[in-house]
């Protein structure tokens, strides 16, 4: 893990806080997800090693090809593992390629290159499925006057989510097909369907992360 930071730190521009590309001559050549992400330029990829866990690599598509940024970064997925589909209340990873739609954390923004949202007490995310108007997305309120069933919600405000990056799993929000998943920081235990690293990993990964950006997830 030492020398994995170390190669993301390394790799970080200091102005503009973003990765640095690696040299042309380490293309990558054609990564599993290379025919499933579309136009994409920053991939996120993670592959199961087993159970609840599973490696990250961190990719750039460039001229000259794919670019590996960091490899093997070691990573919690749900306690039931990897699944091809989302469903609520079933602790399993979604396979698939997803987006990377904004960030947020109970930390201060630290250099996002997506949106960030500080969050506190207040935040939730619904997770109610008879509450179609609220379903999957994130909303402020009071717990005695959300609009949703918090019971079956989750408060935003825990140490899991210091760094946070939604993923765009169930965006048709359809009820039963899984709410709330996202790429967050560790505890150290597998989750309940998100992807989890260390957080100062996360912190880099978060810095270099630009619209576009996509999550690619497979056993």
């Amino acid at each position: 893990m030492r020398r994995l930071l170390a190669l993301l730190c390394t790799a970080v521009c200091v102005t503009a806080v973003t990765l640095a590309l690696a040299p042309a001559a380490a293309a990558a050549g054609n990564p599993w997800f290379a025919n499933m992400v579309g136009n994409a330029t920053q991939v996120v990829s993670v592959v199961s090693t087993g159970g609840s866990k599973a490696n990250m690599d961190v990719y750039q598509r460039t001229n000259a090809g794919w670019q590996p940024l960091a490899a093997g970064i070691p990573t919690f997925v749900g306690s039931a593992g990897m699944e091809p589909k989302a469903k609520s209340g079933y602790p399993a990873t979604p396979m698939g390629v997803y987006s990377l739609d904004y960030a947020f954390g109970t930390a201060p923004n630290p250099g996002s290159g997506l949106r960030y949202v500080q969050v506190g007490p207040n935040h939730w995310w619904s997770g109610d499925d008879n509450s179609p108007s609220t379903f999957n997305t994130m909303q402020v309120c009071q717990r005695d006057q959300c609009p949703f069933d918090t019971s079956a919600s989750e408060n935003l405000e825990i140490p899991q989510y210091k760094h946070a990056v939604v993923m765009g799993v169930n965006k048709q929000r359809t009820p039963g097909d899984g709410a709330a998943f996202f790429f967050h920081t560790t505890d150290g235990r597998p989750t309940e369907g998100c992807v989890a690293i260390d957080d100062a990993t996360l912190v880099k990964i978060i810095q270099w992360l630009k619209p576009g950006a996509v999550i690619a997830i497979a056993k």
